[in-house]
């Protein structure tokens, strides 16, 4: 993979850092929303730093409100980067198909690059199941997150009808790291968030919006429970947007391809956790996603 990388940059007319220090005055990178602001630019300083040193020009994070501040950055040319969620990714996609390219996925510690979307209710609730939380109120993140409302929504709607006729309240929260608060605090009977799947469910899983909860103390996993997991979701990609110079798509590439060898402590902030590394990835990954995106669209 890493020689994948290499051989994609020496293949530019110019050296990446000659073409970066011509062309680009600035590098802006976009954080989805799930958790607040501070905390988001907290986890991705290192990698900010890194970048910055990498390119020899500011790089400045941004932290908008909810995903689509990031989707429409990418779109208007204000963002040159973010990871994002497969949905979020399809939907710029299909608005213009020519904006961005992703380039990197997480790997998980198990070699997979997937993940769930994973229900969830306080343990003293008596909720143990998705069956249970028929009549209660339920949160989802935000309407362009995959696991936090494309594909859990699907899927339960496909086994259970419309959800609101199911729940007695659907709303979203804004953000995965509200979802998890407001069901573990009470304003809230069950929810929806992300997580691998692997490790202890204890620990937040190995990486996920979980594990970034309780990292940040946010809540005791042992008061919530899992009580529904979707089939696995495509990591998202990080994506990059086209009108950037060459040289500089491939530095950030090789920087981030090689964060887990180089800065392993500030490769765990940027993907939300423990995972094994970051690998290439295409279009094609979200050839799914992108199909249901626009069903979803056309359904609305």
């Amino acid at each position: 993979m890493k020689h994948a990388v290499l051989a994609l940059m020496a293949a530019t007319a110019l050296s990446p850092l000659a073409a970066t220090a011509q062309e680009i005055t600035q590098f802006n990178i976009g954080i989805l929303g799930g958790e607040n602001a501070q905390d988001r630019m907290n986890s991705n300083e290192c990698y900010r730093v890194a970048i910055e040193e990498a390119l020899g020009v500011p790089v400045k994070i941004f932290t908008p409100a909810d995903y689509d501040g990031v989707i429409q950055g990418l779109l208007g040319g204000t963002l040159d980067m973010a990871w994002m969620g497969a949905s979020g990714y399809a939907k710029i996609y299909l608005t213009n198909p020519d904006a961005v390219t992703p380039v990197l996925t997480k790997q998980n510690m198990d070699g997979s690059t997937g993940y769930y979307a994973v229900a969830f209710a306080r343990a003293d609730s008596g909720i143990t199941s998705i069956e249970d939380a028929k009549g209660t109120s339920f949160v989802f993140a935000d309407p362009n997150s995959t696991s936090g409302y494309l594909v859990p929504a699907a899927e339960l709607t496909q086994t259970y009808g419309p959800l609101d006729d199911y729940f007695s309240e659907v709303r979203f929260s804004g953000g995965h790291e509200q979802s998890i608060v407001a069901v573990a605090g009470g304003d809230a009977d069950a929810g929806v968030s992300w997580a691998d799947g692997l490790g202890d469910w204890e620990d937040g899983y190995n990486s996920g919006a979980f594990r970034r909860a309780a990292d940040a103390g946010l809540v005791d996993m042992n008061d919530i429970v899992p009580i529904w997991q979707s089939r696995l979701i495509p990591e998202g990609p990080m994506v990059l947007r086209n009108a950037l110079p060459q040289g500089v798509r491939d530095t950030v590439t090789q920087l981030t391809a090689d964060l887990h060898e180089t800065d392993r402590a500030c490769a765990y902030g940027v993907a939300a956790g423990e995972a094994q590394d970051f690998v290439p990835v295409d279009h094609a990954a979200y050839d799914g996603i992108v199909a249901a995106r626009e069903l979803e669209q056309a359904n609305r």
